[in-house]
C-alpha cells in the first residue's frame, strides 16, 4: 500500500540512535513509499481484543537541513533511500 506525507521536525532525541543530527538541527521534506505488514489477533473475552502488527517496506525521502532550530540559514538538501521497518504496533480493541 503506497503512502507518503511531509514532515517538518526539530530539536527530537530518538531512540536507538536514529537520525542523530536531529536534536541540533531542523529537517523539512517530504515522503512517498510502500510496503507491506501483517498482524495476528487474539480475542480476548467478549468484547476485547488484543493485535500486534508489523510492517516492511521502502521509503524514498527529500529533506532540507537547517542548522539553526528556527531561524538558521540552509546548510545542504539531500535525499535517501530507506528500505526496513516501517511499522510496529499493538493495539486493544473495543467491540461494540
Amino acid at each position: 500500500m503506497p503512502w507518503g506525507g511531509e514532515f517538518n521536525v526539530e530539536n527530537k532525541r530518538l531512540p536507538l540512535g536514529i537520525w542523530k543530527g536531529l536534536r541540533d538541527n531542523r529537517y523539512s521534506g517530504w515522503y512517498v513509499g510502500g510496503g507491506i505488514s501483517a498482524g495476528y489477533q487474539w480475542k480476548l473475552s467478549r468484547h476485547w481484543n488484543l493485535e500486534a502488527a508489523i510492517g516492511f517496506g521502502y521509503n524514498y525521502v527529500e529533506y532540507d537541513q537547517y542548522k539553526c532550530l528556527k531561524c538558521g540559514e540552509l546548510e545542504r538538501s539531500s535525499s535517501l533511500n530507506y528500505v526496513g521497518p516501517t511499522k510496529l504496533a499493538l493495539n486493544i480493541q473495543y467491540l461494540f
